[in-house]
């Protein structure tokens, strides 16, 4: 008896065990992440995007170097950070993740900015000249979006509980 159940238990596991890896990761090991600490975003300009960053309320933290490829960390009250990377070495002005028509490849495709008010933002980007390039809502969530100067996207959002 004891050797059939040792068989069983034996092949039990390992079905389990190779059905995915994700199970035995799972259980011997819950990291705990408290937070994002910053967002790294490649850029062309610094200029162009610092002063885009620097009005939806960023502040300019310091340049570890720029030209070498080194981050400009910029904060917001809220204790967001960006880093600031560069420069880009492509000078084609698209975002391979987001702009190649009838292709998605893997990688991040935006951040997403809570905000206390939707209409306040879209004020605000109306009188910066900046273009909401989409809309959308799903249940209480409403948001827009613009693009940086790099054509990353920026997704602002506001839920209507807050």
């Amino acid at each position: 008896m004891f050797t059939v159940t040792a068989i069983l238990w034996t092949v039990f596991t390992y079905q389990q065990a190779t059905k995915s890896t994700y199970y035995f990761e799972r259980a011997i090991s819950m990291l705990e992440i408290k937070k994002i600490d910053h967002i790294g975003i490649r850029v062309h300009d610094k200029d162009r995007s610092i002063a885009l960053y620097e009005s939806l309320g960023f502040k300019f933290i310091n340049d570890k170097g720029f030209d070498q490829g080194h981050p400009i960390m910029m904060q917001n009250p809220n204790d967001i950070v960006l880093n600031i990377l560069g420069p880009s070495s492509e000078e084609k002005d698209e975002n391979i993740l987001m702009d190649i028509d009838g292709k998605s490849y893997a990688g991040y495709t935006h951040i997403a900015l809570r905000v206390a008010s939707i209409k306040d933002a879209e004020k605000l980007f109306n009188e910066k000249g900046y273009t909401i390039t989409g809309r959308m809502s799903f249940k209480s969530m409403s948001a827009i979006f613009i693009r940086d100067p790099d054509r990353n996207v920026l997704e602002f959002n506001q839920y209507e509980s807050e």
